[in-house]
């Protein structure tokens, strides 16, 4: 088998990727007849927690600060091989802010927007399970000191990418939490819960690292698929498609909240729907979570909705799966058409680049002309291939991020054992018998020498101690490693990603029968996420940057709100320019003198909706932002953000 590692920092920091409440009658849509309490929903809760975040350890960093978060090494274990619940929770909020927002000094973070404060309280978490789903997702509900009691709000979150529980600390936390607002998280059934299958244990409620019968863990493979060998990871390997219950996983999330609010103040309980404001606010995957959460109209629960670069697929539009297994194959070639002009960053050149060009070409998926053309002039077709399927100049730029850290291989492998509902593919053959169309591997490995790949080995006890704070969700990062099919090579495994979706084989020896049944597998599922409209009256902003490569406007926000407003929904949507997918890139200076962060806008929005629902403020409109990036070696000032008003 082969393998391919990716920076465990690049990865966090992409795969990646709410509020105030007043009196019931200031929302709209809600009567006195909404649900009362979240109490008859206690069966679907486990593994219930509570724990107190004060001196030197607070809600919104542990006690870290924007120095700790801005050290270079993560806050350091007492005993490497097993830490303490306080130290991985610790840790944990330390990646997260890192993979997510952009804390470079310049870069305005606790100046021009957001807040790092100390925010003392209380956090309430466990084990919440949707209907039918074989694992559990986390809640977690953050109530400060400080909450509003006679606000009564509560901001609801999803994580971004497929990060653990805390994967939505800058999105809603930083902006819900000094607003004297409860803050509910979930990771709606991804996260960073790995299961060492060669070792035989996972991750419990608290973060530490147990065998099955030592405490309910949060994933849990069942018994054949622990005999694969390497590492199990829930969003691939849950066969649960968890995308397709993003919406209930963030309902749950806030019901929790109503549950967490009645013991922490149980002299002001019931907190309910009708009495409790909740607004809900995510970006990327978690944008896409609570777009889903916007359809769930059989009670009056949501205020007004935030989504920040949504993956969010509508009938009609390219799903993230379609367009992530082409761009895998075919946007190192496209790159190198010439007319595009310079990248953010290096993507693959020279010869590697070339093989995606010839690839391509010789299996007949840049038109007839380029099988006897050049490099330059398959390059060209490729181009004008993406450019025909809707992919901008601007996303193809941005685009150059997710070659250059090997993004899409990783995305797509992920997706299609996550839409198949597959069991972990066996280190060893013969092993499973569940197994995915293209039978990716994960585990440990010894890295790479100047004359061997890196080669698959046991994880040690530092090492897995370590994932569950460490981890973005998707491998590789965290020391877990990707290895494609045995005697595949790159290019070839990652065509047969793409064969799932087009049903057409790229290669000699595919069995068509097998591709079929699949190819239907991984369809069926990719449906089963797909959005509706949201409640009609409910308040929704769309934001999104127009230079995203990762998640593309063209293929998400913008046929979203189409299609919403359509069935009448009232939806905002804000384009902003110069804005790609990942603000944590924005530290580098090549970067962040091209691009600006999207968080600002996020935030904006929040404020204009909080606003709203506070005092009958009117909504934000549509607009399409002109921003202006800073200089090379300048810190961001407010005019380069633009902010809508």
């Amino acid at each position: 088998m082969s393998a391919y590692s990716l920076p465990a920092a690049a990865l966090a920091a992409s795969l990646l990727l709410a509020l105030a409440a007043g009196p019931a009658s200031a929302a709209p849509a809600r009567t006195a007849a909404a649900k009362p309490a979240a109490q008859d929903s206690a069966a679907m809760y486990t593994q219930e927690r509570q724990t107190d975040h004060r001196e030197r350890d607070d809600l919104l960093t542990a006690g870290l600060g924007l120095d700790g978060l801005r050290a270079m090494v993560p806050p350091a274990f007492a005993d490497a091989a097993h830490p303490s619940a306080a130290e991985l929770r610790r840790r944990a909020l330390w990646s997260n802010w890192r993979g997510i927002a952009d804390l470079a000094p310049g870069g305005g973070y606790g100046e021009l927007y957001g807040s790092l404060a100390a925010v003392p309280g209380r956090e309430y978490s466990a084990f919440a399970r949707v209907p039918g789903a074989h694992q559990p997702h986390r809640v977690l509900v953050q109530v400060p000191d400080g909450f509003d009691r006679d606000k009564r709000c509560i901001v609801v979150s999803a994580s971004s990418g497929s990060r653990g529980i805390y994967g939505s600390i800058a999105v809603a936390g930083a902006w819900g939490l000094p607003k004297g607002c409860a803050v509910a998280y979930t990771d709606k059934g991804a996260g960073t819960d790995y299961f060492d299958l060669d070792a035989g244990v996972g991750v419990r409620a608290d973060g530490t690292v147990g065998k099955p019968g030592e405490g309910e863990l949060a994933f849990l493979p069942d018994a054949q698929a622990r005999k694969a060998g390497g590492v199990a990871f829930k969003h691939a390997h849950s066969q649960d498609n968890p995308e397709a219950d993003w919406g209930r996983h963030v309902q749950q999330a806030a019901r929790f909240a109503l549950r967490a609010l009645d013991r922490a103040f149980p002299e002001q309980a019931p907190f309910t729907w009708a009495n409790t404001r909740v607004i809900a606010v995510g970006i990327s995957n978690g944008g896409g979570a609570v777009l889903r959460a916007a359809e769930l109209d059989e009670e009056p629960w949501l205020d007004a909705v935030v989504a920040g670069e949504p993956n969010v697929y509508v009938r009609g539009a390219r799903p993230l799966y379609d367009y992530t297994t082409q761009a895998a194959l075919l946007m190192p070639c496209a790159l190198l058409h010439k007319p595009l002009g310079a990248m953010p960053v290096a993507p693959l050149t020279g010869d590697s680049a070339q093989s995606f060009c010839d690839f391509a070409a010789e299996h007949g998926l840049l038109g007839e002309a380029a099988r006897s053309g050049d490099t330059a002039a398959r390059a060209q077709a490729a181009y004008e291939r993406m450019r025909g399927d809707g992919w901008s100049d601007d996303a193809l730029r941005a685009g150059a991020l997710s070659v250059n850290f090997d993004l899409w291989r990783a995305v797509a492998a992920t997706y299609a054992s996550a839409y198949g509902r597959y069991a972990p593919a066996a280190r060893e053959a013969g092993a499973a018998t569940n197994q995915p169309w293209v039978s990716y591997v994960y585990s440990a490995a010894t890295p790479a020498g100047p004359d061997a790949p890196p080669t698959a080995r046991a994880a040690s006890e530092a090492e897995r101690a370590a994932w569950w704070a460490d981890a973005s969700g998707i491998p590789p990062g965290a020391g877990v490693q990707l290895f494609g099919p045995a005697g595949a090579s790159r290019l070839q495994a990652m065509a047969g990603l793409r064969e799932l979706w087009t049903g057409q084989p790229l290669r000699a020896d595919a069995d068509k029968a097998a591709l079929k049944a699949a190819g239907e597998r991984v369809r069926k599922g990719v449906e089963q996420t797909r959005a509706g409209a949201p409640r009609k009256g409910l308040p929704v902003v769309v934001v999104h940057g127009l230079d995203d490569g990762l998640i593309p406007p063209a293929f998400t926000s913008a046929p979203y709100v189409a299609m919403a407003r359509k069935a009448g929904a009232q939806v905002s949507y804000w384009q902003v320019k110069n804005v790609q997918h990942f603000d944590a890139f924005l530290g580098l200076p090549a970067l962040g003198a091209r691009y600006l962060p999207l968080l600002p806008y996020v935030y904006a929005a929040l404020d204009r909706v909080d606003a709203h629902l506070a005092g009958g403020a009117a909504l934000p409109g549509d607009a399409v932002v002109e921003t202006v990036p800073r200089a090379q070696g300048q810190g961001l000032q407010a005019q380069n953000l633009a902010l809508p008003k």
